[in-house]
């Protein structure tokens, strides 16, 4: 008999854990890639697993089915009835679900990258309540010391070209053309000697159209593209490899996609998004306000052991990198104070206003 309640139990145990739904306390939600999009989704998903894994917190990651607010609305409220206790969601198209979940749910905690939480309306209403933390980074020093870079290496024709006009995209491509002045003006350049094109393709994927911009840039004489924009820049990799030109990297070291990769313009997304879950779950909950990754704090660089530069040496990184973190360099993002100086000695070609 006693063998029989045995049983009994452990059929009871089995079907009990069965009917148990799992719940994962730490949740990404992705924006218009994969997590293995090489770029910012990878990164983001990369310090989220990095904490989940050493603390063994469980974790999982979500993509909506469709792009839109509703869409986003719908797989917040899917990832915290899974359990979420912090939800990370990657880039601008975040900023308004955001901003309303935070309200809805005021018991979970958000972690919203490259931006700030507002309504989404023109103009733009902000609000950062106390359980999130909008994390943000200079991309504009990133793509200085892209451009910078770039020139000291002896590249003269460059290229630009980002996925959408998102803030975050275009302060990169504003930071890209300023360092590319400023290496320009510090080896006496004549005016024009060194030349951007610059455009956006208008997404984040790989395209047929954007390797095909991609190529006749590299056939009209540019000699390294600056890719910001997710997996689109693996089109302009393609594109590099045909035409025996380069490629400037963006987000994280991408210098294992492509022989073609001479460097990549990085922001720390690994390490922020690891350093906030830390602060949760040690007490240190920064909520209710912005904190910005930049040189001053290691926030964005250039993976100097991984770059490919012929002339550009690690002495002048830290150089330039110490002029920047001393505010001796103050790179702006006005593409207005970026371009309409008459001393710089850059042309830019193909630049998409923005408002």
């Amino acid at each position: 008999m006693k063998k029989i309640y045995t049983i009994l139990f452990a059929l009871i145990v089995l079907f009990s854990s069965c009917g148990k739904k799992e719940s994962f306390e730490l949740a990404l939600i992705t924006d218009f890639g994969n997590i293995d999009d090489k770029s910012f989704n990878q990164g983001a998903w990369e310090g989220l697993y990095q904490y989940a894994s050493e603390k063994n917190v469980t974790y999982k990651y979500y993509k909506p089915s469709e792009q839109g607010y509703d869409a986003y609305m719908s797989i917040i409220d899917l990832a915290i009835k899974g359990g979420a206790k912090i939800v990370v969601t990657p880039g601008v198209p975040f900023a308004a679900p955001v901003y309303a979940s935070q309200d809805l749910y005021p018991d979970v905690n958000f972690i919203l990258l490259d931006c700030e939480a507002n309504d989404g309306k023109r103009p733009p209403v902000f609000k950062t309540n106390s359980n999130t933390v909008n994390v943000l980074y200079a991309e504009e020093q990133a793509g200085f010391l892209a451009g910078y870079a770039a020139v000291k290496d002896g590249y003269r024709d460059l290229g630009f070209i980002g996925g959408m006009a998102f803030a975050a995209v275009v302060r990169f491509g504003y930071g890209f053309i300023q360092g590319a002045e400023y290496a320009a003006q510090e080896l006496g350049l004549a005016p024009n000697d060194v030349s951007v094109h610059y455009t956006y393709a208008g997404n984040f994927q790989p395209s047929p159209e954007t390797q095909t911009l991609a190529a006749s840039w590299y056939n009209s004489g540019v000699e390294v593209i600056f890719a910001c924009g997710g997996k689109m820049g693996s089109s302009v990799m393609a594109a590099a490899e045909q035409t025996g030109k380069k490629v400037i990297g963006v987000d994280k070291d991408q210098s294992g996609e492509s022989d073609t990769v001479i460097t990549s313009a990085m922001k720390v997304l690994q390490y922020s998004v690891y350093s906030c879950i830390a602060d949760y779950y040690a007490g240190r909950w920064s909520g209710g306000k912005s904190i910005l990754f930049s040189a001053e704090n290691d926030g964005v660089g250039l993976p100097m052991d991984t770059s490919k530069f012929r002339l550009f040496t690690k002495a002048e990184y830290d150089a330039v990198y110490k002029k920047l973190v001393s505010g001796e360099i103050s790179v702006m993002r006005n593409i207005k104070d970026v371009i309409s100086p008459s001393h710089v000695p850059v042309i830019i070609t193909r630049v998409i206003e923005i408002n």
